[in-house]
């Protein structure tokens, strides 16, 4: 019984909270940057690159014919899909800067609230410190 306590106590603790609310919305909001991938960044980088979908780029490393899609690639030997991993890469970057940016907006705000006021000192520290002062002299 005593272990379902300590458990408790660690699930109950804001920090775990917190942490879980994270993992939530920062799942929802990957979800959201890769449709901005997909959706939008990657078909404008495309169309620079010959109009094709980038993420079907690959080099075949098991003789296939490279007009072929990647999953058709895929099905006949390895391949090199170097076109998935650089979707994958800028997905990355921009959640890191997102983060980043995120990060550094509260850090901001954390500076700009007042400090707060030191706790009132107990009348025995007061006491014993006019003491320590009266036996310097």
């Amino acid at each position: 019984m005593g272990m379902m306590q300590e458990f408790k106590a660690f699930a109950v603790k804001g920090n775990v909270v917190d942490l879980a609310v994270a993992v939530i919305i920062g799942a929802a909001f990957g979800k959201i940057v890769d449709s901005l991938v997909q959706d939008i960044i990657m078909p404008i980088v495309s169309k620079v690159f010959g109009g094709l979908d980038f993420s079907n780029y690959y080099l075949p490393l098991n003789n296939q014919d490279i007009n072929l899609t990647l999953i058709e690639a895929k099905k006949l030997g390895a391949v090199l899909a170097y076109g998935s991993f650089i979707t994958i890469l800028i997905n990355f970057l921009i959640l890191a800067f997102i983060i980043f940016q995120m990060v550094r907006m509260l850090s901001k705000l954390k500076k700009s609230e007042p400090p707060a006021e030191a706790p009132a000192t107990a009348e025995e520290v007061v006491l014993l410190r006019e003491i320590r002062d009266a036996l310097k002299k």
